[in-house]
């Protein structure tokens, strides 16, 4: 942005003959010298140090509904695709492209100015800040496209601003809440692809590999947010994270409370994507008929969605329903599109 503003500032410089040319040169110079000094805040002083996430909150304004504000931001600020943003809220391409489109369109109508926000503005556009990091980590972590089932330069930057946010709101339990998710989920991020390139599930990673001080920072990160007397989606995330954290071994999970949290997160967010994790934990807790009578109520909501066949597939074959388990396996090879989960989809289907 700033070069893009000098080059302009020379261009017009050498065009100052004319009045109107003299005018945009000292509109141009005004924001020049307001982005040397800072001077976007209440105070004088921007109260967001980074620049990419001042534009985060810029983008979240109240006026447009919630998830109009992280799809935009997400398409605009994330480095997302149209269909990364869509299989993110499980919608389909064409439905979030007019998604983004009416946003745009409503800024346009109702005047809303493109204005870094000031102090008193950052509590009602947190959520959507957060919820745009969370999705742009998830992108990362476990790619929807591409060749990559992990997209680091993602994971890397959801953490960092993640951290500069901590950093701007240290008494914000579900920022630091997040913040700790992200860092415990990354701590696994060298054991998910072995040396071939292959997908190794959670039960299957070497956990003497994983990073001690990530899951550390996660803990302590965690705990601080249970003390500010956060509950909500992503410190109940985080709880379930530092679970699978603390255990040594699979089977030392406890699954009983991982489904316990659950509970709790599916009453504040009940998403079909947070049922199918439950039913998975319900499965691992009380065996797998039992998580595919959860898994299986939500054959609707996620008929397009290849981790929910691929979960399915998983409990089937538990069960020795060999049939219905390649059924199952076969659809979400339909369905996904990152060449390493295929591969693993294959392998499986292979083994039946």
């Amino acid at each position: 942005m700033t070069v893009a503003r000098n080059r302009a500032l020379d261009r017009i410089r050498a065009e100052r003959r004319s009045a109107s040319r003299a005018e945009e040169a000292a509109r141009l110079e005004a924001l020049l010298r307001d982005g040397e000094d800072g001077e976007d805040g209440e105070n004088g002083v921007s109260p967001i140090p980074d620049e990419r996430l001042r534009l985060m909150f810029t983008c979240c304004h109240p006026a447009l509904a919630p998830e109009a504000r992280v799809a935009l931001t997400l398409r605009t600020l994330g480095g997302l695709t149209t269909a990364e943003v869509a299989r993110a809220f499980l919608v389909s391409e064409p439905a979030m492209a007019q998604r983004v489109v009416r946003a745009k369109a409503k800024i346009r109508a109702a005047g809303i100015a493109f204005e870094l926000p000031r102090d008193s503005d950052l509590p009602a556009r947190l959520g959507s800040v957060l919820a745009t990091l969370y999705l742009v980590f998830n992108e990362g972590y476990a790619a929807t496209s591409g060749d990559e089932l992990i997209r680091r330069e993602l994971c890397g930057e959801a953490i960092r601003l993640g951290r500069v946010l901590c950093t701007l709101m240290p008494d914000e339990g579900e920022a630091l809440a997040l913040l700790a998710l992200m860092r415990l989920h990354d701590s696994r991020r060298a054991t998910r692809i072995d040396a071939e390139g292959r997908l190794v599930l959670l039960a299957d990673q070497d956990r003497t590999r994983w990073d001690r001080q990530a899951i550390a920072d996660g803990l302590a990160l965690t705990e601080r947010a249970l003390v500010l007397g956060s509950r909500g989606r992503y410190a109940l995330q985080a709880v379930i994270a530092a679970e699978h954290a603390r255990a040594a071994r699979a089977e030392d999970t406890d699954w009983e409370r991982i489904a316990g949290a659950y509970d709790r997160l599916y009453a504040i967010d009940p998403s079909p994507v947070i049922a199918l994790n439950r039913a998975v934990a319900v499965a691992e807790w009380r065996g797998p008929a039992a998580g595919l009578a959860l898994a299986d109520e939500l054959a609707e909501a996620l008929d397009a969605y290849h981790l929910f066949h691929a979960a399915r597939a998983e409990l089937l074959r538990r069960l020795g329903r060999d049939p219905e388990a390649r059924a199952a396996y076969e659809r979400a090879l339909e369905l996904a599109a990152v060449p390493a989960e295929r591969r693993f989809l294959r392998e499986r289907l292979a083994e039946l």
